[in-house]
């Protein structure tokens, strides 16, 4: 973020300067080389109008030479010739582009001045009356090297750059203040966000630093982790007591049931018999309902999960039990690349323990789903564009469309057997892990569970174990 800021402020200022400074410098060095050029011919008008005299009277005098010479600063060139072209007063040797400027000047009646390269050329034509409507009696030429004008210019852009790298400067710390300002508040939020994540509930927001609307995000914040908190610590508590409290008298009443059987009459023991089966299916429910509320309330810490050793594990588990409903379990791992035999193998961030639950309580649907007729169950693990993908297949009997949009909600058994208690604890097993469900038809018959994970990428930064 502050990189951002630093070249969005960077790139604005470099563009100001560019559009209002730098065409200003330049229009200051044209006023300077324009100074320097009528300087240099305000110069030869005045040598012009002092030797009018001399060159009329044709005339010697020494104080005017030298009057004519004061006038030209050091290191200018200086030539004053008579009607016939003859010098009358030299200093120094002037170029020989003057001469062509003094035909020009004489024809135009007006001065002329050329700048080259390193000097700035001035012809000036001297008329008997001092008017260009008399007639010409001389030619003033000077020529003035260009050296401090080329300073001038230089101390011009120097003083440019400095003032442009001043203003870069100051852009930058600028930016980099504001960027901290906005950033540190945000990266501070971020990390208690992610070890909330994490199940440290405690943790809370510094409130004390950044802009107005990031503090009052951060009271926000504090407020949700708080009610979090307490939520959470009161479902724990809550589950521990529901587990006290109904996993013992259950427990107590099977066993009186047991006791029963074994002293009853045949009659009598298909009743218990049943009544031990309606016990069973209560302690099934009561487990089922416990497990939802685990996963509702997880807060466990993220860890690296190989998806292929963990569904062959527990593909290996349940193949007992499969054997004995005659149903085959496979392990397809054709969507990886070398068949997730070269190391290259996907990895999913889950919390601990969460995929083998996901996949047990779909293998002991799939499995309940086919039933004693025989079938197959089919794992298969593959890669996608933003993650890993599971899928676990059947060829039972499917479910109808009206079932699959409520078949992750509790107790939505629909026309398969059970407590209706499985799909809905993978649902909040996977999406409390950021992941996604959807159901499916299986090709030629049964059901499909498609599981989405995110790719360990996503969270770059965060808290794993492992």
């Amino acid at each position: 973020m502050t990189r951002r800021i630093l070249l969005a402020l960077l790139t604005l200022t470099a563009a100001v300067l560019a559009a209002a400074v730098v065409p200003l410098a330049l229009k200051a060095a044209a006023h300077e080389r324009d100074s320097f050029i009528n300087e240099a011919a305000a110069t030869a008008r005045s040598v012009a109008a002092i030797a009018e005299d001399r060159l009329d009277s044709h005339t010697s005098d020494p104080a005017l030479t030298a009057a004519l010479r004061s006038v030209a600063r050091e290191g200018d060139e200086l030539l004053v010739l008579n009607k016939a072209n003859r010098p009358v007063i030299s200093q120094g040797v002037p170029h020989d582009a003057w001469q062509q400027l003094a035909a020009t000047a004489e024809n135009q009646a007006a001065p002329t001045t050329e700048l080259t390269k390193d000097r700035v050329i001035a012809v000036e034509t001297v008329w008997n009356d001092g008017r260009s409507s008399g007639i010409p009696i001389g030619t003033v030429v000077l020529e003035r090297p260009v050296t401090q004008l080329n300073q001038n210019i230089a101390n011009l852009w120097l003083y440019v750059i400095v003032l442009s790298g001043c203003a870069m400067v100051a852009a930058a710390l600028v930016a980099v203040y504001f960027a901290r300002w906005v950033s540190k508040p945000l990266a501070r939020l971020d990390t208690a966000a992610r070890q909330i994540a994490d199940g440290e509930l405690s943790v809370r927001a510094r409130t004390g630093s950044g802009p107005p609307e990031l503090r009052r995000m951060a009271a926000t914040f504090n407020m949700m982790a708080g009610r979090l908190e307490t939520l959470v610590h009161g479902h724990r508590a809550m589950l521990a007591d529901v587990s006290h409290q109904l996993r013992t008298p259950l427990t107590a009443l099977r066993l009186r049931l047991d006791l029963l059987a074994a002293d009853s009459v045949a009659i009598d023991a298909d009743e218990l018999a049943g009544a031990q089966e309606e016990i069973a299916r209560l302690s099934r429910l009561v487990d089922g309902l416990l497990a939802t509320a685990r996963a509702e309330s997880v807060t466990e810490q993220l860890v690296n999960i190989d998806v292929v050793a963990a569904a062959t594990e527990r593909v290996a588990a349940w193949q007992p039990v499969a054997d004995g409903h005659g149903v085959k379990l496979v392990v397809d791992t054709d969507g990886i690349p070398g068949g997730g035999k070269d190391g290259a193998r996907p990895l999913v961030a889950l919390g601990a323990g969460h995929l083998e639950q996901i996949l047990d309580n779909l293998l002991d649907n799939a499995i309940t789903a086919i039933g004693d007729g025989g079938g197959s169950v089919t794992v298969s693990v593959a890669g996608s564009p933003t993650g890993t993908t599971l899928c676990v297949a059947d060829d039972g009997p499917g479910m109808p469309r009206q079932e699959r949009c409520r078949a992750f909600l509790r107790f939505a058994s629909g026309s398969v057997n059970g407590t209706g208690l499985g799909l809905a604890i993978v649902h909040r097993l996977v999406t409390s892990n950021g992941g996604a469900v959807r159901l499916e038809d299986t090709p030629g018959g049964g059901l499909t569970v498609v599981l989405e994970f995110p790719g360990t990428a996503l969270y770059e930064g965060a808290s794993l174990a492992g």
